[in-house]
Order: C-alpha cells, then sequence, then structure tokens
C-alpha cells in the first residue's frame, strides 16, 4: 500500500528521478583521481612558470634603477637651472653676486635663494 502511495506521489516521483540524475553526472572514481593529480601539477607549473616571470621582472627592474636616476638627476639639474633664471640670477653663483649688489630689486629675489644679511641696530 505504501508502494503505491509513494508512485502517485509528484514529489516522490520528481525526487526519484532527480536521485537518477545526480547518479548518472556524478564522476567516476577512476577518473576523479587522475584528474586531480593532473590539476595539482598544472597549478605548480603555473605558480613556477609566476615566480619566475615576477624574478625576472624584479632583476629588470633593478637594472634600469642606474639609468632612471642618471635621467632623474638631469631632469633635477635642468629644473634648478631655469628656477635659478627665473629667480633673477644665473646658475654661476658669481656673477650673481655682482648683480645683486647694483640692482636692490634683485638682492630682494635673491633672498629668497638662501642669502640672508644681518642688519646692524641703528640708535
Amino acid at each position: 500500500m505504501t508502494d503505491n502511495r509513494q508512485n502517485d506521489n509528484a514529489a516522490w516521483r520528481a525526487a526519484q528521478q532527480w536521485r537518477a540524475r545526480v547518479q548518472q553526472t556524478r564522476p567516476r572514481q577512476g577518473a576523479g583521481g587522475l584528474r586531480l593529480l593532473f590539476t595539482w601539477l598544472l597549478f605548480g607549473a603555473m605558480l613556477i612558470i609566476g615566480t619566475l616571470l615576477g624574478l625576472f621582472f624584479l632583476v629588470i627592474g633593478w637594472a634600469m634603477l642606474p639609468f632612471l636616476r642618471h635621467r632623474m638627476k638631469k631632469r633635477a639639474e635642468q629644473v634648478r637651472a631655469s628656477q635659478a633664471q627665473y629667480a633673477g640670477g644665473s646658475a654661476d653663483h658669481d656673477s650673481g653676486a655682482h648683480t645683486s649688489d647694483t640692482h636692490p630689486a634683485k638682492r630682494s629675489q635673491r633672498v629668497l635663494d638662501g642669502e640672508y644679511e644681518v642688519r646692524s641696530k641703528e640708535s
């Protein structure tokens, strides 16, 4: 009697069909172990290749540092020279000293460059 009720029940039949589909789609045990081994080997190979690529780019970066430093040093010299010309002086400090004595307006600009005078107090 319980078999007739279970066969007539739509939910029971759906569960049985679902169980049959799961049994069909379940992977075979022999292929699962072999697939797992190949997956781990592939993953390990990718890790090794990624590490080697990272080390390669690290060494390339270290090799490029002196060239980059030289380039930035040249750029800093250009910026300093252009700022010195903009301030009214030149990159040569000896020629700038003569002009600051003759022109008081340029003397105030030279103060920004770090030349300060100590004035005596007049009573």
